[in-house]
């Protein structure tokens, strides 16, 4: 069953290897998370490529049990950051197996969280695949043991040769070992655990440094996640004369609920560290999201700066 666009490697990756291997694929023209399961249980799905707020929206449903999903099994995921407890929550209550995909339309490394075997390791993206070669360096592009923290770089035998018409696009995207051997920079921050699989914390673009200090978006949104009425939230850094960045929270509640954008404030400062505590939280109907689900961190910062007249 597929629900997200055609013309997305997240699909592709799906479709081509089930046609040609004799199997059915079911298309939705337009997400909705009821007719989503309703299809499921109708054609008995077996299969399913979803993005995180796809999850996020089906998870939520109040009459959720009273499909029949028994057909499943495995469900797949990629394209955006997956939360633990969204992924414990469908392996609790959707039957079949789960598998997280981390990697990039470029190619470069691929790492791949089996869920379902791994449920200790809900917080990582898994292991680099087979024949996959994942590397962590600094800001000076010198590689950075595993278990410290670095951008991922990543080297595969399925990689693109760069961006068409744009050599300096693609010689910033590049990176090279030692030995010559060519990897492709994500753009992401991460280290990896004593048993090798992948933690990611942040883009490096939307870490936030605030007095010095790096604060890391992933980190606030984990605790904002935990208040019983945020359905939904991105953190995002905005100028500051004081800290030079400060993190301002967007959240959406959930269904029914009333969020009050400071009380949220002072119950998320109260639980985060003094170097992150957030300068203001706004409340939205929806977060801005790319077609394959990605939220668009950089409308929130511009919409923001333009309301507060560019600085906190």
């Amino acid at each position: 069953l597929i629900a997200t666009p055609l013309y997305s490697n997240t699909t592709l990756v799906c479709v081509f290897p089930t046609l040609a291997l004799g199997g059915a694929v079911v298309l939705m023209g337009k997400f909705d998370a009821a007719g989503y399961l309703a299809l499921a249980e109708q054609h008995r799905v077996t299969h399913t490529m979803l993005v995180p707020v796809q999850y996020q929206r089906i998870m939520a449903l109040a009459n959720f049990e009273r499909y029949d999903l028994s057909s499943f099994q495995i469900k797949l995921c990629t394209s955006a950051p997956f939360a633990a407890a969204l992924k414990a929550d469908v392996l609790r209550r959707w039957p079949g197996g789960l598998v997280e995909f981390y990697g990039m339309t470029e190619g470069g490394g691929t790492a791949v969280l089996l869920a379902h075997e791994n449920p200790d390791k809900l917080h990582t993206v898994g292991r680099p695949a087979p024949g996959h070669d994942i590397r962590l360096i600094d800001d000076a592009g010198r590689e950075v043991p595993r278990d410290e923290i670095g951008e991922v770089v990543g080297h595969s035998g399925a990689m693109m040769t760069g961006y068409h018409g744009q050599p300096a696009r693609t010689a910033e995207s590049e990176w090279f070992d030692r030995t010559g051997k060519r990897f492709f920079r994500t753009g992401d921050i991460g280290r990896f655990d004593d048993d090798g699989f992948l933690v990611l914390l942040d883009r490096k673009k939307d870490m936030v440094i605030s007095g010095g200090f790096n604060i890391y978006p992933s980190d606030l949104e984990a605790v904002i996640r935990q208040h019983a009425d945020v359905a939904e939230v991105a953190v995002v850094g905005v100028p500051s004369t004081r800290w030079g960045e400060t993190p301002v929270a967007f959240v959406v509640a959930k269904k029914g609920a009333l969020l009050d954008a400071e009380q949220l404030r002072q119950w998320a400062n109260a639980k985060l560290g003094k170097i992150q505590r957030l300068a203001a939280v706004e409340t939205m109907e929806a977060l801005p999201r790319s077609p394959i689900g990605k939220v668009l961190k950089r409308e929130l910062r511009d919409a923001y700066k333009e309301k507060a007249s560019g600085d906190v």
